[in-house]
């Protein structure tokens, strides 16, 4: 989904998620946008960036996780891994989506409508691209729609290409009958060898008849297949992400739509710290968010440093949430609906009643105030450089606004955020190394994500503010999209995310530039779907670089004041001192 062009959908990329969860049976399962989709990574499903602008749209989006969700729990990602030829990985990769996506519709039979919206996306990028592809790209495109009984158009036949498809009869009804990814491996190997002994001339070509334009070159035809056989080592050649499951020219339902953002030749494009802002936004990439760690606090603080909180917090803020709790009393004292059958009385219309026996709607009823249907997540970065005072402050200035915020029914959630290094995510990584895989697209290789939840959404229990405390680096861009994520889930006229940070995000081992160009994406992202963002900067002007609604505190003790005067602006849409 492209982030520049949102239609309110931060909520569509939930509801993927939650479909994903359902299909797939696993509650930890994340959906999330890249332009270096479409994949499966442990527990995230990646979906190509892609311009939404209709119903469609949403549905290719829908068509994509299926394929995705059947490749996750039908496919078997290590016997994929032991094909070392490339082309014949990726028509493997073919024949067993296919199989998979059968075995999905056959379970979830709605599934079949997306399926297909999908292969109709397919077909108009190959008659699109249809002059620019290799033969091979072409045949292998050709074999996709024989296996899905789609009929070829006029201009993706030709003689050689119809020469390899008869001659490869007898391997398709054996693709097509596959029962598992072994089935669909064996079959790709005997399609490609197959078409090798046909250019080879070791079998008949009387069945054809080349035209002047399109003539059966063997030799040609030949090296295009030993091209991506590997290097005679047993290698596959660098420039196969078997991810993707395809070269980066092919096409075909499993490949990226023509209008998703474009990913660099080596994924992502990572230029050096500093570098000036190309205009189109990076996302931070991990290389796996499996060891993440979210921990829940809600209620397990200290009962007695909670009190002591609460009492030293009410008498910084007390003068404001009762100039709050005025200015929203007004407002809802100024929306009356008259002329009721029922509510309580209107005294200006006592006379009307005393004057006109037939008058029966002396009454008035107050409307629900939409200022209060708001819902408020406080995010507090908790970075080593928080330590010391600024971290006390913002606990305090935490339970100053949450504290006031649950007395006057506002809906609101505290959460801290930070990432730390993972011994096992360490491991992962050296072993990927050691493995020659090109990690240049991931910008997170040793740090798990070490996120926080002091006070969730529906508890009335504010304990677990007293248990906040620092951790080690900030990756802003990632605990905003899971903050966002949170918030967007509740069901309000209004929801504020408010985020305290000193600083510019970091990690000990990602690319500071692509981690600012990732937190300005993910905010877009954000306010894109209607969640309002205020950035607080902690004694450091940083967010006037990321958010738009933003105040910096220059002095320390009055960072609880500032941030409550300026939610309370926020809530009322003025100033409310």
């Amino acid at each position: 989904m492209r982030r520049d062009r949102m239609t309110g959908d931060f909520a569509f990329e939930s509801t993927l998620g939650k479909i994903a969860r359902v299909l797939m049976g696993q509650y930890g399962v994340v959906v999330v946008f890249s332009p270096h989709g479409p994949r499966v990574e442990p527990g995230r499903i990646v979906i190509p960036e892609y311009q939404v602008t209709d119903d469609a749209s949403k549905d290719l989006l829908v068509g994509y996780l299926d394929l995705l969700v059947a490749r996750s729990k039908y496919c078997d990602v290590a016997e994929l891994d032991h094909v070392t030829s490339a082309v014949e990985r990726q028509l493997a990769q073919v024949i067993d989506d296919r199989r998979a996506c059968m075995q999905l519709i056959e379970r979830y039979p709605g599934a079949r409508a997306f399926i297909a919206r999908l292969r109709q996306h397919s077909a108009d990028e190959a008659a699109r691209r249809w002059n620019e592809l290799a033969w091979r790209d072409k045949l292998v495109w050709l074999i996709e729609r024989t296996l899905w009984n789609e009929r070829p158009r006029r201009t993706e036949l030709s003689p050689s290409l119809d020469a390899a498809l008869r001659a490869s009869d007898d391997a398709i009804a054996q693709a097509r009958a596959a029962r598992s990814t072994r089935d669909s491996v064996s079959a790709a190997l005997k399609l490609i060898a197959g078409v090798r002994a046909l250019a080879a001339g070791n079998v008949s070509n009387m069945m054809f008849s080349a035209g002047p334009l399109d003539t059966f070159d063997a030799q040609s035809i030949s090296s295009e297949f030993e091209d991506l056989g590997g290097d005679g080592d047993g290698n596959a050649p660098s420039s196969f992400d078997s991810r993707q499951g395809a070269s980066s020219q092919a096409v075909g339902m499993g490949q990226s739509p023509s209008n998703a953002l474009p990913a660099a030749s080596d994924g992502v494009q990572v230029s050096a710290p500093g570098a000036p802002d190309s205009g189109r936004p990076l996302l931070s990439i991990p290389l796996t968010t499996e060891f993440d760690v979210v921990t829940d606090l809600t209620g397990r603080g200290d009962r007695a440093a909670w009190r002591n909180l609460r009492a030293l917090a009410r008498s910084e803020t007390a003068p404001l949430k009762a100039k709050l709790e005025r200015a929203l009393k007004a407002d809802e004292q100024t929306h009356w609906r008259r002329e009721q059958e029922r509510g309580e009385i209107d005294r200006p219309a006592l006379a009307k009643l005393a004057t006109s026996p037939g008058y029966r709607t002396p009454f008035r009823v107050k409307r629900i105030s939409k200022g209060r249907d708001a819902a408020v997540t406080l995010l507090i970065d908790r970075s080593g450089s928080m330590a010391g005072k600024k971290i006390e402050l913002a606990r305090l200035c935490a339970a100053a606004l949450c504290d006031a915020l649950t007395q006057l029914s506002f809906d609101c959630e505290v959460l801290g955020y930070g990432s730390i290094e993972s011994a096992d995510m360490r491991l992962l990584y050296e072993e990927q190394l050691a493995l020659g895989v090109d990690l240049h697209r991931y910008n997170r290789f040793v740090e798990r994500l070490d996120l926080m939840v002091y006070k969730r959404f529906g508890s009335s229990d504010l304990s677990g503010l007293a248990m906040i405390e620092c951790g080690h680096e900030n990756p802003d861009g990632e605990a905003l999209a899971w903050a966002a994520e949170r918030l967007g889930n509740r069901h309000a006229e209004r929801r504020i995310l408010m985020v305290l940070s000193d600083g510019y995000p970091a990690t000990g081992d990602g690319n500071p530039w692509v981690l600012r160009t990732d937190l300005r994406a993910r905010i877009e992202a954000i306010e894109g779907a209607g969640i309002e963002t205020i950035g607080v900067g902690v004694l450091d002007d940083a967010v006037e670089t990321f958010y738009r609604n933003h105040i910096v505190v220059r002095h320390l003790h009055e960072l609880p004041e500032v941030a409550f005067r300026v939610l309370g602006t926020a809530l009322l849409g003025r100033s409310c001192s």
